[in-house]
């Protein structure tokens, strides 16, 4: 994708922005059609991006941003106080009052947010209504059921700057792809990747661990499937486990999340075939590189975080729990306008035969590829046959 240029003669010169963005990869993989557009809007200004965690990594590579501020927050021990909270605001917001910021961007929908842009001295602080309301200039409403890339894109429009389509990209810059390439080109040719996202920090999105097991050896030795993990330190023992549990199939599914750091994520994801998970970051991170996904949606709302603009299956039960503001909406049609109904369901729910079937109209046909692991004397052997016949679409080798 090609940056947007940046005017140095444009009326925004010298003009700076601060962005203030969550800490989670998949929000903040979200706001790249916002930030593009934020780029169009003042191709001269300065635009920085402020966040906590690792999410800041996922935007390593954006052309729409010149510097990624990390925001030090104390520990939960130290703002479990109001003093202490409003002390790791005011210890950041010294810091950034020094950068002189025109104008803030709040995509962080919090109290803490607001408060730091106004601390910070930014004249211009631009967010969502709620509890922070009072703090800004600027107070757009969200819409229940809206999905998270319209969502940002509404701060902008609120101030009746014009939008692109909001299209998802993303970017690998060459070094990161030649450090991937070094570990996929170790795996078997041939066989379709797919990479596996089963985990997530809400507890309440994943899926039965015997079931991801039943999926994998599926995809292994029915679809001759190699499956690719990756994930935070939080994240390996669940994926150990899931390995162990393999048997002899083991050998076909390889977790990469200490060999692949999470800047060059999205150059592995790139290298996939399919993307299968819950509702996490790692999923939106293999659309926006245009990997198609089949993902597993349960307490949130699949009309708000389902990938955006990429082929993808979402799954959910239809037994979903509606609040009474729910009920409500969806009683005198107001939401009768949504893709998928208001309210909150399991993951658990969502049978595995539904995610299997999904899953299939994404891969080569059964037939494409027949494999034989054979183990003796401490040694692997896999035969593998192939049909003449054509795989589907989204299986596509040549591509690499």
């Amino acid at each position: 994708m090609t940056p947007v240029p940046r005017d140095a003669s444009a009326g925004c010169r010298g003009k700076r922005i601060l962005v203030v963005c969550t800490q989670y990869i998949g929000d903040t993989l979200l706001a790249i059609p916002f930030l593009r557009n934020l780029r169009r809007t003042h191709p001269g200004a300065v635009i920085d991006v402020c966040a906590q965690g690792a999410a800041r990594a996922v935007l390593a590579a954006c052309p729409y941003v010149d510097e990624l501020i990390p925001w030090h927050r104390p520990g939960r021990e130290s703002r479990g106080t109001i003093g202490g909270a409003v002390a790791g605001v005011a210890a950041q917001a010294s810091w950034l009052r020094s950068r002189q910021y025109a104008k803030a961007y709040l995509l962080k929908p919090s109290l803490s947010a607001a408060a730091l842009a106004m601390l910070a001295g930014i004249p211009q602080r631009v967010g969502f209504a709620g509890e922070s309301s009072v703090l800004l200039t600027r107070r757009v409403r969200r819409r229940r059921g809206r999905h998270q890339v319209e969502t940002y894109l509404d701060l902008l429009r609120a101030e009746r700057l014009a939008v692109d389509d909001g299209h998802n990209e993303n970017w690998v810059s060459p070094e990161a792809a030649s450090r991937v390439a070094t570990i996929i080109d170790r795996l078997p040719a041939g066989r379709p990747r797919v990479f596996l996202a089963m985990r997530s920090t809400d507890a309440l999105k994943h899926w039965e661990t015997d079931r991801w097991r039943r999926l994998v050896l599926w995809l292994i030795e029915d679809r001759g499937c190699q499956i690719v993990l990756s994930g935070g330190p939080a994240d390996v023992a669940a994926q150990q486990g899931l390995l162990e549990s393999l048997g002899a199939a083991a050998v076909h599914a390889h977790d990469l999340s200490l060999a692949v750091p999470l800047a060059d994520t999205a150059a592995l994801a790139a290298r996939m075939h399919l993307c299968i998970g819950v509702d996490t970051g790692l999923v939106h991170l293999s659309a926006s590189v245009g990997v198609p996904a089949v993902v597993l949606v349960g307490p949130t709302d699949p009309n708000r975080w389902s990938p955006w603009r990429t082929p993808c299956a979402v799954l959910r039960s239809p037994r979903v729990q509606r609040s009474l503001a729910e009920r409500w909406l969806t009683a005198v049609g107001a939401a009768d306008h949504l893709r998928w109904p208001l309210g909150r369901a399991a993951v658990d729910d969502i049978p595995y035969e539904d995610v299997m079937t999904a899953v299939s109209g994404f891969l080569p046909p059964p037939s494409a590829i027949r494999t034989l692991d054979l183990t003796r004397d401490g040694f692997h052997y896999e035969m593998v046959s192939r049909a003449a016949e054509s795989v589907s679409p989204a299986f596509s080798p040549a591509a690499d």
